[in-house]
């Protein structure tokens, strides 16, 4: 299926979602956050039992598109129901979501990994999530997601302090399933998605959905509309954009 901002194919029954704007660090903007939601909906719609997600290039994804939330005319309140969209379609994908995760994975790119069933990462990984420092809230879901996955404090600490975090610490907290050096990621992610496509499907898809429904007990994402109210004021907001732009030069230097 074409996109702009993405590609996903099916190969031996195995679905692939790849960030593909390498250039740009593959940034989630409104565009690719639609073409996510949609590419969701065609692996389900050919009955795909796993998708690959991962990122073209040198990063996963460096999240939210700052351009856009840094344009005083672009619709920030869009943007953050889009990012709560497309988590949630990642989310609630028939086909069980293995995240296949190499350097930066910065903000929105963190949650739409916790989105994910599974999770492999690169030893290059490097986490962040520089919400705080940008004076908006980390939304999309992102922290019932993480209260799900690390728990309670290490949600606060990671969003509170926005500090950097590796592959390994992610690992060591529960946030991701196996660590492995970056030429054998793509491998990994690989025999990890063959080894859910041999189950019977019929119990993989119960298994999920009761994995789901005791997340959803556990810290439910229903409340978000709270996050994107203050996103959206957080766009409005001048010092605001300004931190976005601060750290968007800085971005782009690295």
């Amino acid at each position: 299926m074409a996109f702009e901002t993405l590609t996903a194919e099916i190969e031996e029954g195995i679905g692939k979602l790849t960030l593909n704007q390498p250039d740009k660090l593959n940034p989630l903007g409104t565009n690719a956050l639609q073409e996510i939601i949609e590419a969701t909906a065609w692996f389900d719609a050919n009955d795909v039992p796993v998708v690959i997600v991962s990122g073209n290039g040198r990063v996963f994804s460096a999240g939210f598109d700052l351009r856009e939330f840094n344009n005083p005319n672009q619709d920030g309140r869009n943007g953050a129901a889009l990012g709560k969209q497309m988590a949630d379609a990642i989310e609630n994908m028939k086909a069980v979501a293995v995240a296949a995760v190499h350097g930066h994975c910065v903000g929105g790119g963190v949650v739409l990994v916790a989105a994910c069933d599974l999770r492999v990462a690169a030893t290059n990984t490097i986490f962040s999530i520089p919400e705080v420092d940008l004076g908006i809230p980390l939304a999309w879901g992102g922290i019932p997601r993480l209260v799900r996955e690390i728990g309670p404090a290490m949600t606060r600490e990671l969003v509170m302090t926005c500090r950097p975090f590796t592959a390994e610490e992610a690992q060591s907290i529960g946030f991701i399933n196996r660590v492995v050096d970056l030429p054998e990621l793509e491998q990994e992610a690989l025999d990890l998605a063959t080894a859910v496509k041999q189950r019977p499907q019929s119990v993989i898809q119960t298994t999920k959905q009761q994995v789901r429904s005791a997340a959803e007990d556990l810290a439910s994402t229903h409340n978000e509309w709270v996050g994107e109210v203050l996103i959206t004021a957080a766009g409005q907001d001048t010092e605001a954009r300004q931190a976005a732009q601060l750290y968007l030069q800085e971005k782009n230097k690295n």
